[in-house]
């Protein structure tokens, strides 16, 4: 399992030094339709994705929570769900997140912030009816290790060059079909432009695959933190298949933020399974019975 673990945590550094080889490809293609290859507009875009990416990094924590309509609480507001995340925040050593509720009857929770010191948890109204009290410690569980884990970080620094990706090959796009860009003496070759223009299309689906993929693998990895941190695999099992049951779209759905529920908010169609942030619940509560003995 630990194995499991150091192969997740490889494997998304590797996802995300292809992000960034992605937009320099793309700011590339950029400064020879643009500039002819002066680098300016390379640079141009090298700055503009970090500070992108800088200013989500910070904003991006309590914008997630406006957009889910969480309300911050305190003990006395729901004790059951503040001692469960109190108890776990002890046992994992981690300092208090601040805790939010969700009024939504869709059974589902998520954290967010940017590292452990300024990490917020959210559970929804739903979710605290349908499960028991180690079913509800499982899933906060698995919400606590996203913030352990530093899930929140990367998901965070993914998701910001997910849109950057998004916005340059638009850009790109657009001034290669309207005409507005100033050719060199390669830009005139219809082979180079149609190479440039599939490249634009395609970008933006990679870095939604790669998003997913990340995604993914990180709540495998949530999964078996949590299950590590209460001993107790097949409480959050249990837990999974009641999401797998009674889950529902949330009342407020952004696809902006649907990976960082726990279970997926949005009911996705045929072509949208491709880029689905969550694995299958059912695959998941197989790897928890069947890793069981080694929590």
């Amino acid at each position: 399992m630990y194995r499991a673990i150091g192969a997740n945590k490889r494997n998304t550094w590797v996802i995300m030094a292809f992000f960034l080889i992605l937009i320099g490809a793309l700011g590339y293609a950029a400064d020879l339709y643009i500039s002819g290859g002066t680098g300016v507009v390379f640079f141009a875009v090298l700055i503009g994705a970090t500070a992108y990416v800088v200013i989500q990094y910070y904003a991006s924590g309590s914008q997630a929570l406006s957009l889910a309509g969480a309300q911050q609480i305190q003990k006395a507001d729901n004790p059951r769900l503040y001692r469960i995340v109190e108890n776990l925040a002890i046992t994992t050593g981690m300092p208090m997140p601040k805790v939010y509720l969700v009024d939504d009857p869709a059974p589902n929770a998520f954290a967010t912030g940017r590292d452990p010191e300024h990490a917020s948890v959210a559970a929804t109204t739903g979710l605290l009816e349908i499960m028991d009290d180690s079913e509800l410690e499982g899933v906060m569980a698995h919400e606590m290790a996203h913030v352990k884990n530093f899930d929140i970080r990367v998901t965070t620094i993914v998701f910001g060059l997910v849109v950057v990706v998004g916005v340059v090959a638009d850009i790109l796009a657009r001034m290669a079909f309207f005409g507005g860009m100033r050719r060199n003496n390669n830009g005139g070759n219809p082979l180079i432009i149609v190479v440039g223009i599939l490249a634009m299309i395609l970008a933006p689906l990679l870095a939604a695959l790669i998003q997913a993929a990340v995604s993914r693998q990180r709540e495998y990895l949530a999964d078996a933190t949590g299950a590590l941190t209460t001993r107790h695999p097949e409480a959050l099992a249990s837990a999974l298949e009641k999401l797998g049951e009674y889950g529902r779209p949330l009342k407020k759905q952004q696809a902006s933020m649907a990976h960082l529920w726990m279970a997926d908010p949005i009911k996705p169609g045929a072509i949208d399974r491709m880029f689905q942030t969550h694995p299958p619940i059912q695959d998941r509560v197989d790897r928890l019975r069947e890793n069981q003995a080694r929590f």
